[in-house]
């Protein structure tokens, strides 16, 4: 039976306009379905506003210590034009992939919310329109996971996407409690906390960033308590009141009156409406089930970003567009593939990885792997800026082979690409002692690392050792 597209792309995300274009770019009809327009505009805005006021946390420090006088909320930041100066970020960029560019690029843009339908045959319906394609593609956005806690409903709380709202009040409410230490969480923590507000982290694992080597999170999570967020972990929260005016949280046996509640423990697919038990798609409350080639229970129907569940990453969602588009518009032959995907959290010091943990190392390859680290402090470049908080841990095989890599310090979200563009390329650490990087930078950590390298593999083949030291000793008896 004949169609209406090669594939139809439910949106309202970021990755589901890039891949909208892509399909264009390749010749194909392509339809893309999004909520209305404010809607649509809205995750970009949500990207970005954890960023945004990062940058503001950071400016305010530096005036900080340049002038050795304390921020006191609402005294030295103008948030409206702090927001002004965001939102015009966000409409340049949104103008990029807009609606108007999208339809001059030949793509249909339907606004509405659909839902599938199996008879007579498996279609996509919308404002009444059933719509026929090849093959469907759900790149729409997630919504905050709201944990199940008695009296949080009643007593009020806001998510990411609603702190910037807050903003445009005269002042920012003095004590924060956040519950869930996601990566947004962990920024806005320290963001808050730097403007000189009371900040209380909650999380119910052992530490802050569960997924993460526990040196790793624990030199983040100490950077955080140093700068006054107040972190407890291995901390259940049972129950939220309101008390006389004031919000009252039962964390352990402790209770924390609080301003605002800021919910940052991850997010869930927004999916309910469309009608997945029809076309025989399973999903759970955290993610859609998909296998590598990112299809879903019914194999024409892919999906990509939010609804996968696991971090929420811009370039980790274009990555899985572009997979799942490939497969849904030609064979369904590319599989996923993370080891070379490099993410970051862009706190102060920023933390990004690639690849795997030293834990999953360990799992798949068991004590053979051979760990590197270095530190900032030992490079000139963050000696000179004063950043010289951080460390590059570098996972290994015996052979060389690079396994995965975490970075925790200043401009950490840049360094990380040399070694994410290393495994992707399968390159050994070897390759690393090609560089010769610019002096002074932060890229002579790899030069450094490379020299760590060679110490280690020399310390670990005694046969080596016992060479060289029979060849230099010949040198020297020989020179005479």
């Amino acid at each position: 039976m004949a169609v209406d597209y090669d594939v139809v792309i439910i949106g309202g995300s970021l990755a589901g306009r890039y891949a909208a274009i892509a399909a264009t770019h390749l010749g194909a009809t392509v339809a893309l379905i999004e909520p209305p327009t404010q809607a649509a505009i809205k995750p970009l805005l949500d990207l970005l506003t954890p960023h945004a006021l990062t940058e503001i946390g950071q400016l305010t420090q530096q005036l900080s210590n340049a002038v050795g006088i304390p921020y006191q909320s609402g005294e030295s930041v103008q948030w409206l034009e702090a927001m002004q100066w965001t939102e015009s970020v966000v409409s340049n960029l949104e103008e990029q992939n807009s609606p108007v560019v999208l339809a001059a690029l030949g793509v249909d843009i339907i606004l509405g919310n659909g839902h599938f339908e199996s008879l007579p045959h498996i279609a996509l319906t919308v404002n009444e329109r059933r719509l026929r394609s090849r093959a469907y593609l759900i790149a729409a956005n997630s919504r905050p996971r709201i944990p199940d806690i008695e009296g949080l409903q009643s007593t009020g709380y806001i998510t990411t996407s609603e702190i910037w709202r807050l903003l445009t009040s005269a002042q920012l409410p003095k004590r924060w409690v956040i519950l869930g230490g996601d990566p947004s969480g962990i920024q806005l923590a320290q963001t808050l906390a730097r403007l000189g507000l009371d900040v209380t982290l909650i999380v119910k694992r052992s530490h802050i960033l569960p997924k993460e080597d526990l040196d790793i999170a624990q030199l983040l999570q100490a950077t955080l308590e140093a700068e006054g967020v107040r972190v407890l972990t291995q901390t259940l929260v049972t129950q939220v009141k309101r008390i006389q005016g004031q919000n009252w949280v039962q964390a352990g046996d402790e209770a924390i009156e609080t301003d605002q509640i800021l919910i940052c423990a991850g997010q869930q697919p927004n999916v309910e409406d469309l009608n997945l038990e029809a076309v025989g798609v399973k999903w759970n409350q955290h993610h859609l089930i998909l296998n590598e080639k990112l299809q879903t229970t019914n194999p024409r129907i892919y999906a990509c970003g939010d609804v996968i569940g696991g971090y929420q990453f811009a370039n980790i969602a274009t990555y899985e567009a572009r997979i799942a588009l490939k497969n849904a518009l030609f064979f369904p032959l590319y599989k996923v593939n993370y080891r070379s995907i490099p993410w970051a959290i862009f706190s102060a010091p920023q933390l990004a990885r690639v690849g795997l943990t030293e834990a999953q190392a360990k799992r798949n390859y068991g004590n053979t792997i051979v760990v590197l680290r270095q530190y900032f402090k030992s490079v000139a470049a963050a000696q000179l800026t004063g950043e010289t908080t951080g460390v590059c841990k570098v996972i290994l095989l015996e052979n060389g082979v690079i396994l995965g890599a975490a970075f925790v310090g200043t401009q950490a979200v840049e360094v990380i690409n040399v070694v994410a563009l290393a495994i992707a390329q399968n390159l050994k650490v070897d390759a690393l002692t090609q560089l010769v990087p610019i002096y002074p930078s932060l890229s002579e950590i790899f030069t450094q690392l490379a020299v760590a390298w060679r110490r280690q593999r020399i310390h670990r083949n005694i046969k080596l050792r016992n060479f060289l030291e029979s060849f230099f000793n010949f040198r020297r008896s020989w020179s005479r």
